[in-house]
């Protein structure tokens, strides 16, 4: 079995030999790219494992396949100046938005289509933040399961237990708490983003 010495370099190598179809200004620029989002990981976080800085960035093949899909989609996007398209169809902030803003929507107008209305937000985020290429996947799924499921569980165990009427001090209580949770997974998610 082979050890390694130093797993930067072998991501990066890794990276360059599965990249090697991109053209060589391109795959340099990944790489370079890694390499500065590896060493400012690493300062921000010194305590952070080596391993674990590069798991967060992803599987080198996936970033590679990725590098070469959006060469070929940006062969054939590119503006009249030459400009690269820009990555995502939708803006990071719009799934956070949704996310966020579908709880305070339910609370606002508690009866019908309220809920539905926020149901829908939420949902539609949740898939949105799923699709996009703003984050990684343990990221979406950390922010799926704290943003969507978490909050519909917690407000659908209070409502079935409770039976008591949406206005009482424990269930605003309940529903700031889901709100307090909704807006830090949005600013987490906000924080981590890719550009």
């Amino acid at each position: 079995m082979k050890t390694s010495i130093d797993p930067v370099r072998d991501y990066l190598s890794t990276v360059e030999r599965e990249a090697s179809a991109l053209p060589a200004d391109r795959r340099q620029e990944l790489l370079a790219d890694l390499a500065e989002h590896i060493e400012v990981t690493r300062a921000e976080r010194p305590d952070a494992a080596i391993a674990m800085v590069l798991a967060q960035l992803g599987d080198p093949r996936t970033i590679a396949q990725t590098a070469l899909a959006e060469a070929d989609n940006g062969a054939s996007h590119r503006g009249a100046a030459g400009a690269p398209a820009r990555r995502g169809k939708v803006h990071p902030l719009v799934p956070l938005l949704m996310l966020t803003l579908s709880l305070p929507f339910m609370m606002v107008f508690p009866d019908l289509p309220g809920p539905l209305i926020g149901v829908l937000f939420r949902i539609t985020g949740a898939v949105l933040l799923c699709t996009s290429v703003h984050w990684i996947a343990v990221q979406k799924t950390t922010g799926v399961l704290l943003a969507a499921v978490l909050p519909t569980v917690v407000i659908g165990a209070w409502n079935l237990s409770s039976g008591g009427p949406a206005g009482d001090t424990p269930a605003l209580w309940a529903n700031l708490a889901m709100l307090a949770l909704l807006a830090g997974t949005a600013a987490w998610l906000w924080r981590v983003r890719r550009a």
